[in-house]
């Protein structure tokens, strides 16, 4: 087991392991930490605790020391700049007719360098805005593209179902959702109604998606024949959480009958469901998957 405390950059990011070195981190501390990039300013986001081995990647950088207010003073006033740094990059950019959307700056702690967090849809060449960039801020300058998800996850918003976006508000990483979860869950697949903010499929499509994988596998397909204590008819629908089956009935002169079953007083084949359309499906909504 090894003793880690997790550490957050941003309120949109993963939290990465780092050695508390014996210090005692509570949640929401400020942290000056050593990384990839330089030395820069974090949050705890996991306060001390013993993780097996397997999860951690040897050796853990430490942290250097707890955020005094000098360091709270820096960070805030990177902070401050970055509105003026934003306003004054759209503005080169506009310069040189770049076909790029700026979506956020970040100063490094010690302010020696900006990052520009930029999307676009195609390869950019802004050499000459680098140089410009570095012309009016004197200090190193990094343009980064990022990604249509990760542009919803920076700049946040209300998703479909009223909340804030997950990816911003508890997702701290994106995981890969597929049309055919969509599918096995029975949802629309109304490219509005399975889209969220980003204009790609909703994350949220994969956290049940192993219990209707479950259930997908026992119930009738959509369209076949079973047979029920009624007779023989076709499934018009399922209901993946109470386990029944909505099924029509013809019953001659009698008329047609609509009933739901449990799946267990129903017989039919269990053969798989044969997604005939699915090439067809995957083709026509092959957009919103990434």
């Amino acid at each position: 087991m090894a003793k880690i405390v997790g550490i957050r950059f941003h309120n949109f990011g993963k939290a990465y392991y780092f050695d508390p070195k014996d210090i005692q981190f509570n949640k929401g501390d400020g942290v000056i930490v050593e990384t990839t990039r330089g030395v820069e300013y974090g949050y705890v986001s996991i306060a001390n605790k013993e993780v097996d081995d397997s999860q951690i990647v040897q050796p853990l950088k430490p942290v250097i020391r707890k955020a005094t207010e000098k360091d709270v003073e820096i960070n805030e006033a990177n902070l401050a700049k970055t509105p003026d740094a934003k306003k004054i990059a759209e503005e080169l950019i506009l310069k040189h007719n770049l076909n790029m959307k700026l979506i956020d700056a970040e100063f490094t702690f010690d302010g020696s360098k900006v990052v520009f967090y930029f999307t676009a849809p195609t390869r950019i060449d802004f050499r000459e805005l680098v140089k410009d960039l570095a012309a009016t801020f004197h200090i190193r300058i990094e343009l980064r593209q990022v990604g249509i998800r990760d542009e919803t996850k920076i700049l946040g918003g209300i998703a479909p179902c009223g909340r804030e976006v997950c990816c911003k508000g508890c997702m701290p990483e994106f995981k890969k959702v597929t049309i055919k979860m969509a599918k096995v869950q029975g949802l629309s697949l109304n490219p509005g109604k399975i889209s969220g903010l980003c204009g790609r499929l909703m994350c949220c499509l994969e956290y049940e998606n192993d219990y209707y994988a479950e259930v997908y596998a026992k119930m009738p397909k959509v369209g076949s024949t079973v047979e029920t204590e009624d007779g023989n008819g076709v499934v018009i629908s399922n209901n993946m959480l109470s386990l029944t089956v909505k099924v029509k009935i013809d019953k001659g002169e009698q008329g047609l009958i609509y009933k739901d079953y449990p799946v267990d007083a129903i017989k039919f084949h269990k053969a798989g469901h044969d997604d005939d359309d699915s090439g067809e499906l995957d083709a026509e909504l092959h957009d919103l998957e990434e």
